[in-house]
């Protein structure tokens, strides 16, 4: 995907095949018009902070969610979780843990950090699409978003 200035949701995920299940499944739902897919935690700070590979892109039009795998490569999720919540740019920012991992200090460390919303990804195929349309409908759609960098 091409980097675009107004996104609602960032995908942050390393498997381009969940990656593909994931952005098919929002695009079934008509939810997918303004995403951007990242592959690592690096990645996806360089893209929220406007710097790097995006650096032309403004960190003053922040997505609406961020959609983060645990397990990523150069900085993991949990990581990246932090640093989001210290800035205060950032925090108010919904980050939604969309991940394999069951682990309870997984779980725990993410929610600690400031982390929406945990979603392990299902198994099954239909499962897993069914789940990722009804996460982009309550975030995108239900739920009353804090404008990024508000103030609290």
């Amino acid at each position: 995907m091409s980097t675009v200035h107004a996104v609602d949701i960032l995908l942050v995920e390393d498997n381009p095949n969940d990656a593909e299940l994931t952005i098919r499944a929002l695009r079934k739902r008509n939810l997918a018009n303004h995403l951007q897919w990242v592959q690592d935690g690096a990645e996806a700070l360089d893209f929220v902070f406007g710097r790097g590979a995006f650096a032309d892109r403004s960190s003053g039009s922040q997505p609406k969610v961020i959609l983060l795998d645990v397990k990523l490569p150069k900085l993991n999720g949990l990581e990246v979780v932090r640093v989001l919540k210290e800035d205060e740019r950032t925090r108010t920012i919904p980050v939604v843990m969309v991940t394999s991992s069951r682990e309870d200090p997984d779980i725990r460390a993410a929610y600690e950090l400031g982390a929406n919303s945990y979603v392990v990804k299902p198994v099954s195929f239909d499962a897993f699409q069914e789940a990722m349309a009804h996460v982009g409908f309550y975030w995108l759609l239900v739920n009353d978003a804090f404008p990024a960098g508000g103030r609290l």
